[in-house]
């Protein structure tokens, strides 16, 4: 099955990222659409298997197979978790509504490593600019300093709120070239401190909840197959003793 007919007749779950999610929104931005499919599971029954992701059908969406992405949430994946706690939902089905239910499953404080982790990737990026250019893209510099907000304040509360509120008018400002980048140096100095003062008392777990999100998975996959057990441990399967295998 291609797979952008997986995605129009498998979606559980789709929502709006990007700006428009995290409260950035302006005249200019796009809609960025993100989405989970599950393929049907006698498709992994071949030798050719349904892919982990698509890129579309429409312009700026993307979607992952519902493995990849629950092992990407688990790693705790900054793109994917923001996904899950998007106010913006556009489809939603009783798996859908199953994933989203999990949303504290994948929360643990290993958030602190990675949302730090691209941000720091982004921040090498903006520096190889104002190398090479002499100047910061600066939606990018408002994207990092989105980004360890949200590290910071789901070290403090446990929660993962993507939109920004109150920051709103800063960030933008941001994004303007209105911030010098100086300023914008010394505001990801204070996110750094204030996520290393909020990560030794977080309540958030350690790890994930995997095997919650193991039992879901398990869960779908079988309700997927139109079997209670797609491999039930039958008397009948056994070789009497004696038998010849050829």
């Amino acid at each position: 099955m291609p797979g952008h007919e997986l995605v129009r007749r498998h979606t559980v779950y789709s929502c709006v990222m990007g700006s428009r999610a995290f409260g950035l929104a302006t005249e200019d931005s796009d809609t960025d659409r993100r989405g989970v499919y599950v393929a049907p599971t006698p498709l992994f029954w071949g030798f050719t298997k349904p892919p982990t992701h698509v890129d579309g059908p429409a312009e700026e969406q993307f979607s992952w197979e519902v493995e990849r992405f629950c092992e990407l949430a688990l790693r705790a994946n900054p793109n994917l978790l923001e996904c899950l706690h998007s106010p913006l939902v556009e489809r939603l089905d009783d798996t859908g509504r199953e994933l989203l239910a999990l949303r504290d499953a994948f929360l643990s404080r290993q958030v602190d490593a990675t949302f730090r982790g691209y941000a720091a990737q982004q921040l090498h990026k903006i520096e190889r600019d104002i190398r090479n250019h002499g100047a910061p893209r600066w939606k990018h510099a408002m994207h990092l300093l989105r980004l360890l907000i949200s590290c910071r304040d789901v070290l403090r509360s446990g929660e993962l709120r993507i939109d920004v509120g109150e920051h709103r008018d800063r960030l933008l400002a941001v994004k303007r070239g209105e911030v010098s980048w100086d300023e914008v140096r010394v505001w990801m100095a204070e996110l750094h401190e204030a996520s290393d003062a909020a990560a030794s008392r977080s309540p958030l777990p350690t790890e994930p909840d995997r095997a919650r999100v193991e039992d879901f998975l398990v869960r779908v996959r079988r309700a997927s197959a139109g079997a209670p057990d797609p491999f039930p441990a039958a008397a009948s399967d056994a070789v009497p003793q004696g038998t010849e295998l050829q």
